[in-house]
């Protein structure tokens, strides 16, 4: 079949693949397949769109040959797949200023700390008052100042949940991963921390809902769910009446349930009319919500929850920024728990962000047999010949699985002799 030229940014609706040598790639084109197996690779999903030449760098270290969707006729702008406009500007590149377990110290004392603080926030919001503009800032800085300096240590604690406080912990967890996103996406800043406390109080209107329709286990009758849905508008009234609280955290309490095909609630929004930290918030709420356990409903994997977040892009979710959340997760956060193809079983510790499915990871369990004492394995050393590739991840796993629970290792504090 003959190419035509690739219009970047459009897909096209009647797709057909060709295989072309990795030096013909372009901004534009959607990769189908690759010359070697996906799981020899750090790329999560099975198919992604080239957005940028560091995606083409990043194909180019494992494949000589790629297959691409090729271009045929009909194609769909990327304001129909959910692509609101262009890119959020990047402002500036962070590198971290401090490995993650030097952070990991400073980083519980400030989880424990706005933990502590969120929960107080939202019993003020729970009891009719207003919030404590002041005291929720205060969180959303401090929470800034650990991500800038490493990301990883802050983003581990954020994985270890209690079901009984399960909305100030998501509250929190939305906070501290929409900041690792803000970074990762290179805004400012004074912008993180508008946007960290757009996560932190996005779910304030809940405490306006009853708590016997917030908690309840049983499937929602229609009318509890319209109950539940009117907590965006009582997280709006309630942010307009707290003094000094900045116009987007009011819009993002009320937009943070709009889906970018129009489908969401309360207005029905289409992408255009959903605002920047909207968007954002609405894909990290989706994801921190998937992978941690509700009242009605288990955890799932998070490899599990990026691929559904990838499954709704330009549907639920804006596209560019659905892609972008998944580079910025990766494949195995730090906080994931791994089965590896020995039948070692690890937490993850801190991200390779040049191999993404390659993690320092802390060994807590052996399925084999039983574990003389944990150790640290960077899996990297796979890529350097050092570790065999049964040392390979095979897969991710729940919160539980084989009685690891990660809020004991938070306790813990994670008091481990790195290697």
């Amino acid at each position: 079949m003959d190419r035509q030229e690739v219009k970047p940014g459009y897909v096209d609706k009647r797709l057909s693949t060709i295989k072309i040598h990795i030096s013909e790639l372009k901004i534009g084109m959607f990769v189908s397949r690759l010359d070697r197996d996906w799981q020899e690779t750090p790329f999560l999903m099975q198919g992604f769109m080239i957005e940028s030449l560091d995606d083409i760098d990043a194909v180019a270290e494992y494949s000589e040959h790629v297959w691409i969707d090729a271009v045929r006729e009909e194609w769909i702008p990327p304001e129909e797949r959910g692509v609101a406009g262009p890119p959020i500007p990047k402002v500036k590149s962070y590198i971290n200023k401090i490995d993650a377990q030097k952070e990991h110290q400073a980083a519980l004392g400030v989880f424990r700390e706005a933990k502590k603080l969120t929960k107080s926030l939202l019993d003020d919001a729970r009891l009719g008052g207003v919030v404590n503009t002041e005291q929720a800032k205060s969180t959303v800085k401090d929470c800034v100042g650990s991500i800038l300096r490493n990301p990883d240590a802050l983003i581990w604690m954020s994985r270890m949940r209690n079901e009984d406080e399960y909305t100030s912990e998501h509250c929190l967890n939305v906070c501290i991963l929409s900041i690792a996103f803000g970074r990762h996406l290179g805004m400012s800043e004074s912008e993180l921390e508008k946007l960290g406390l757009c996560g932190l109080l996005h779910d304030v209107g809940k405490m306006r809902v009853p708590s016997n329709v917030l908690n309840k286990r049983e499937e929602l009758t229609d009318k509890e769910f319209n109950i539940i849905k009117a907590h965006t508008v009582h997280g709006r009234n309630l942010l307009m009446s707290s003094p000094g609280i900045p116009n987007a955290t009011v819009d993002v309490a009320y937009s943070h349930h709009e889906r970018v095909d129009g489908s969401g609630y309360p207005r029905k929004l289409k992408a255009a009319g959903i605002s920047d930290f909207a968007r954002i918030i609405a894909i990290v709420d989706a994801y921190d919500a998937m992978t941690g356990d509700r009242c009605y409903s288990r955890a799932i994997p998070g490899t599990d929850a990026l691929k559904r977040i990838f499954d709704e892009r330009g549907k639920h979710f804006d596209e560019r920024l659905a892609l972008e959340f998944i580079k910025c997760v990766g494949l195995y956060p730090p906080g994931s728990i791994v089965e590896l193809i020995n039948g070692l079983v690890g937490i993850v510790l801190e991200t390779n962000y040049r191999y993404r499915h390659l993690p320092k990871i802390i060994v807590v369990k052996d399925l084999n047999k039983p574990l003389e004492k944990e150790l640290i394995l960077n899996l990297v050393d796979v890529e350097q010949k050092t570790l065999d590739k049964t040392h390979l991840i095979k897969r991710a796993l729940c919160d539980g699985t084989h009685g690891i629970r990660l809020r004991d290792y938070r306790e813990k504090g994670l008091t481990f002799t790195y290697g």
